[in-house]
């Protein structure tokens, strides 16, 4: 066992193997200072909360409190491993911040006040509106950090209870795209790879996802391909120099906004060059023709011209995708929340059905999630779809829902799809929505022009109600605020990327009067006492494991169908990969083997939509063009982003993630490993552009957009130059760092564009024009990461590290019995 500086080295050791081995198990730990494995109480299983990858952990109890975390070595997600962010991030639950009685506004200011007071205000503002108005004027936003079992009720409580259609997650900001993209595609979501199809592709190609940051460990396991025998080829796709584009073979660094035309530009090269399945296309696609006529005018040369990319590299890009044996593509936020970001990440799908790469191994395709939950957002109700994969459009699945709640089918709204949160708060803005709950998000920091979203939740007309386990941004401008317990305080579900189901066990009680986001939903729906179509009462279960079993008869028969799993399943060893029924006892680890779809008129979730203006296909329309259950290929033409560069604002924005927070840094925030790896807002810029202002690493400099303006230290990183990176974790206030609730001048999306993917209908955070001017001289260098993407271009004399407290001890050699050493 060895020691490590997780913080300086965040990828960890490397455990090299070869295409077709298993990766090898690495257990890493990390303790309280001065704790040791054998003082620890007791482990108690759980997995990765502060990303998407749904790596398996056991966190230490000790004395009655979260003391550290430990990988979990049978877990088929991470074999061990664990990322800076669950190695450090678990600390936050201990802070004293946190909330622990619930608050509701009186003259003004928040006071602290019981359980029943709250929760009768509540309920009290919600049946005057359902009086005055009705459903429509109650919104609910939540979160992608939940529990299946709470989105569930929620889901139950808003659709089947409230009968309100004003239901999202922020999920939308982030993942709304991966899901939209599969619909087009495959006309239901489910992702259709496995992680485990990097151990045998041999090329991975990387879309807009900075998966050494975002997903980390996934990243480890591509860095142990990397490192062992017969590696595969890596093509990264992203106008920052990250870790993936440093081992890549090729690096396609396109300008922001032009990830459709890139696309085509390959499509047209694989094409031409007839590196085409042309059986599988005959026998399982329709709209290959359409395709091919659409990217005939997207040469190497033409798409070089509009993406700012070398002809060369397209060519070579396409050249190493059309010659892959087996093909594992990612996609993350580099597509999903940048122009045309529904039809860029249908090219990709376009690229594996082209190529014949689907259900085998190693020919897998990702369209990533960025939060923890954010798959059972999507399965269960918790945003913009209806549970099980059900089809809105399809009054045969609402009545089938309305069946499962023992509603009657008019009590579901369904005459449109569920409100996307941007409709939401135009909806907030002009009056007609006049409560919004807002559960495990901070939507004050993560939404777009943030002035406008001030604005919006400030507005006295609106009663808002945050509930949350510290006092946020967004929390500090609610009527009521309820304290929430967070994970390790509770026990639920979750399900990754790749479709692994995860049991999360309560560890330790939550601190002073917090309650469980499912207490706190099941306590609302008792008090307005809503009931089903025989008088009973609406929710039939109490805790998360009848809730559970209630969602599971939710997915009988449906793509997510998770009857075969149980909690008991769960404990003891590894996630399991749904669908787990009948058919399939063990999980299913790849969809769509010998071409099966779930695109059956009948049974598929969705008809699509037209990728430009988002409207959606009637359900004849989907059967005349697609009757077989095939899967669709839908071609696309580039148009430009909707603001462009100007001689004012002449550079883009790009806004984003980084290794070392998560989201608004509510936690990462009160990790000290954590917050000291990066503890504040900067602005990254290349040589070119520094140059070309008077900036120097470190230097004050202002970022300014038509909408607002930041002020951030520079760092000049080997970005593509015109382009200019914010991440968007720093809000305006946190207690770590004792700005004041008032300041504002850091938050990345006080300069971000309202404006939306029109098929997905997620936020375009990369797209803004933008100008950076030199306010004053630093006095050293920017206090970004040095060993991630934000890597400066010359030594700065400064390196990223932790202390002593950052150590992790990493097992290579151990033993493996039901998960534990």
């Amino acid at each position: 066992m060895a020691a490590r500086d997780r913080i300086a080295e965040p990828w960890g050791t490397r455990t090299p193997y070869a295409a077709g081995e298993s990766w090898p198990v690495r257990v890493d730990t990390h303790l309280d200072e001065g704790l040791a494995p054998e003082d620890v109480d007791r482990w108690v299983q759980t997995a990765s909360i502060l990303h998407s990858n749904g790596d398996g952990l056991d966190v230490a109890v000790k004395d009655g409190r979260i003391a550290g975390v430990r990988g979990r070595a049978a877990d088929r997600v991470n074999h061990g491993r664990l990322g800076v962010k669950d190695l450090y991030g678990w600390q936050a639950n201990g802070s004293a911040d946190r909330l622990t009685r619930p608050l509701i506004r009186q003259d003004g200011e928040l006071v602290e006040t019981d359980w029943d007071t709250a929760m009768e205000r509540i309920v009290s503002r919600t049946r005057e509106l359902q009086q005055e108005q009705g459903a429509s004027a109650i919104g609910f936003y939540t979160t992608g950090q939940l529990f299946a079992e709470e989105y569930y009720t929620l889901g139950l409580v808003a659709h089947g209870g409230l009968g309100t259609n004003h239901v999202d997650g922020n999920t939308r900001l982030c993942t709304a795209t991966a899901a939209a993209a599969l619909k087009e595609s495959f006309a239901c979501d489910g992702q259709p790879g496995s992680y485990t199809d990097i151990d045998h592709a041999d090329v991975i190609v990387l879309y807009g996802h900075n998966m050494a940051e975002t997903q980390s460990v996934l990243w480890m396991r591509v860095l142990d391909r990397l490192a062992g025998p017969n590696p595969p080829q890596v093509i990264c796709v992203d106008p920052r120099p990250t870790e993936v584009a440093r081992y890549a073979s090729v690096h396609l660094a396109p300008r922001p906004g032009t990830n459709v035309a890139l696309m085509n530009g390959l499509l047209h090269e694989i094409i031409a060059h007839g590196w085409v399945d042309q059986d599988y296309l005959d026998a399982h696609t329709v709209g290959y023709a359409e395709l091919q006529k659409r990217v005939e005018e997207y040469t190497p040369e033409h798409v070089g011209q509009i993406c700012d990319v070398p002809a060369e590299q397209i060519r070579e890009a396409a050249s190493i995708i059309g010659g892959a044996d087996r093909l594992l593509s990612t996609v993350l936020q580099g597509f999903y929340q940048s122009n045309q970001a529904t039809a860029a990440a249908v090219q990709v799908n376009n690229v594996h059905l082209v190529r014949g790469m689907l259900g085998k191994p190693g020919c897998g395709l990702l369209q990533m999630n960025g939060q923890p939950t954010a798959q059972n957002t999507r399965e269960c109700g918790g945003d913009g779809d209806l549970p099980g994969f059900r089809n809105w459009s399809n009054d045969a699945h609402v009545e089938d829902l309305a069946r499962v709640w023992n509603v009657e089918t008019s009590r579901i709204p369904h005459y449109s799809p569920p409100t996307h949160v941007m409709q939401m708060m135009r909806y907030v803005e002009d009056g007609s929505i006049r409560m919004l709950w807002v559960s495990g998000t901070n939507p004050a920091v993560s939404l777009p022009e943030l002035g406008r979203i001030r604005s919006i939740l400030e507005q006295d007309r609106l009663f808002l109600v945050v509930q949350d386990i510290f006092m946020s941004e967004t929390a500090q401008l609610a009527d009521v605020v309820l304290p929430a317990a967070t994970w390790g305080e509770k026990t639920g579900t979750f399900t990754n990327v790749d479709r692994t189901v995860h049991l999360s066990e309560k560890a330790v009680e939550p601190p002073g009067e917090a309650k469980p986001d499912l207490d706190i939903f099941l306590d609302y729906a008792r008090r307005l006492d809503l009931r089903d179509k025989d008088g009973e009462p609406l929710v039939t279960w109490h805790d998360p494991e009848s809730a559970f079993e209630a969602w599971k008869e939710c997915t009988r028969g449906r793509p997510c169908d998770y009857t075969g799993i149980s909690y008991d399943k769960l404990r003891g060893g590894s996630g399991i990969q749904w669908p787990c029924n009948e058919e399939n006892p063990e999980g299913t680890e790849r969809l769509y083997e010998d071409g099966r779809f779930w695109s059956d008129p009948q049974y598929c979730e969705s008809y699509g939509k037209d990728l430009v203006t988002g409207a959606p296909l009637e359900p004849a329309e989907y059967k005349a063009m697609n009757p077989d259950a095939k899967a669709v290929i839908k071609a696309a033409s580039y148009l430009p982003p909707h603001e462009v560069t100007s001689e004012e604002f002449p550079l883009q924005l790009i806004t984003g993630r980084t290794l070392y927070h998560f989201h608004t840094r509510t936690k990462t925030a009160r990790a000290p490993q954590l917050q000291k790896a990066a503890p504040t807002v900067w602005v990254e810029l290349s040589s070119v552009d520094a140059a070309a202002q008077g900036i120097d690493e470190g230097d004050l400099a202002e970022v300014a957009t038509p909408r607002g303006t930041v002020q951030a230290h520079a760092r000049v990183t080997g970005i593509r130059p015109g382009v200019v990176f914010l991440p968007f974790h720093y809000g305006y206030w946190d207690a770590s760092d004792g700005h004041d609730p008032d300041q504002t001048g850091r938050a990345a999306n006080e300069l971000t564009i309202t404006d939306w993917d029109a098929a997905s209908k997620q936020p375009i955070f990369k797209t803004a024009a933008a100008r950076v001017t030199r306010l004053e001289a630093g006095d050293g260098p920017s206090s970004a990461p040095t060993n991630t993407a934000s890597a400066p271009v010359s030594d700065i004399d400064r390196h990223t590290a932790g202390d002593q407290t950052a150590r992790a001890d990493e097992d290579l050699e151990h033993s493996v019995t039901g998960g534990q050493r």
